[in-house]
């Protein structure tokens, strides 16, 4: 798995699912749109700055409220390739995971703009500008290949392609 690296949107505690992506945005005419539409209730705009490989960076029980897979999806569509918070909500963590989006938990020192380096490989999160690092609970292999595929059902068509099931 490659090193990520990204600038930094900063968000504080309890992040919900509802201010990632407002309830009235999941209905299917959005499915391949969601990007458009991440935090607009809460800053509006942000989904327009956010560009590709960016990372949020946010504090405790980020992606709590409710259990649905749009929000982690939403994230992905608009850009974003890892989240760094110090907690994150349960079953938020496993929508993330399935889709292929990396969570880093871990609590680091960043400011909006900054860039910060993700090595999932060392377990590791740096600060570009300040160059301090953190390290963070590594992930188990399965979990590794799973966001190295883009997620669980990536994982699947390539574990059909390898032993020639349909």
């Amino acid at each position: 798995m490659e090193q990520l690296s990204g600038k930094v949107w900063k968000f504080g505690d309890h992040v919900d699912t509802d201010q990632i992506i407002p309830a009235e945005r999941l209905v299917s005419e959005y499915n391949d749109r969601l990007g458009e539409f991440v935090f607009e209730k809460v800053r509006p705009g942000v989904a327009d700055q956010i560009t590709e490989g960016d990372v949020i960076v946010a504090g405790k029980n980020f992606g709590c409220g409710s259990s649905r897979e749009h929000a982690p999806r939403a994230l992905v569509q608009a850009g974003v390739t890892a989240v760094v918070a110090e907690s994150f909500a349960r079953i938020f963590y496993r929508n993330s995971i399935n889709i292929g989006l990396v969570l880093v938990e871990a609590k680091i020192e960043a400011e909006e703009g900054d860039v910060v380096s993700v090595d999932v490989e060392n377990g590791t999160v740096k600060n570009d500008k300040s160059g301090k690092e953190w390290t963070f609970p590594q992930y188990p292999q399965y979990i590794r290949d799973l966001i190295s595929s883009g997620g669980l059902m990536n994982r699947i068509k390539e574990a059909k392609r390898c032993t020639g099931s349909q």
